[in-house]
């Protein structure tokens, strides 16, 4: 599978226009996988958006916790490694951001349910 990975990066090179080829060479440009991880990533970030419409009481607070956990920790992780990799922290503050948000909307319901059966 590497083979044939190299052959079509090969190939593409030649195809690279000159003003992109910075992009293309740099060490987490789209020949790596670090371009790549967090390019698909964004699914999640989609996802969690789509998710916002969606009732607060189906919401799982531990889900929401452990994404929201990941993005922080990705966020950090992708400045201290090198080379930095800024496209991975994007992709992950907004996990974080949108998972934190979901987070704000579970609790702010259960409380509220909580108020509603303690009257």
């Amino acid at each position: 599978m590497s083979q044939i990975y190299r052959k079509t990066i090969s190939v593409m090179d030649k195809f690279v226009p000159g003003k992109l080829q910075p992009l293309w060479q740099h060490p987490a440009g789209p020949k790596t996988v670090f371009f790549w991880a967090p390019l698909f990533k964004w699914g999640l970030v989609l996802a969690g958006i789509a998710d916002l419409s969606r009732p607060a009481e189906t919401i799982s607070p531990a889900q929401t916790v452990a994404l929201a956990a990941t993005g922080v920790i990705w966020s950090r992780y992708s400045l201290v490694i090198i080379p930095k990799n800024y496209s991975l922290f994007s992709v992950n503050v907004f996990v974080a951001g949108t998972q934190l948000f979901q987070l704000y909307r579970a609790v702010s319901y259960q409380m509220n349910e909580g108020k509603k059966t303690s009257s």
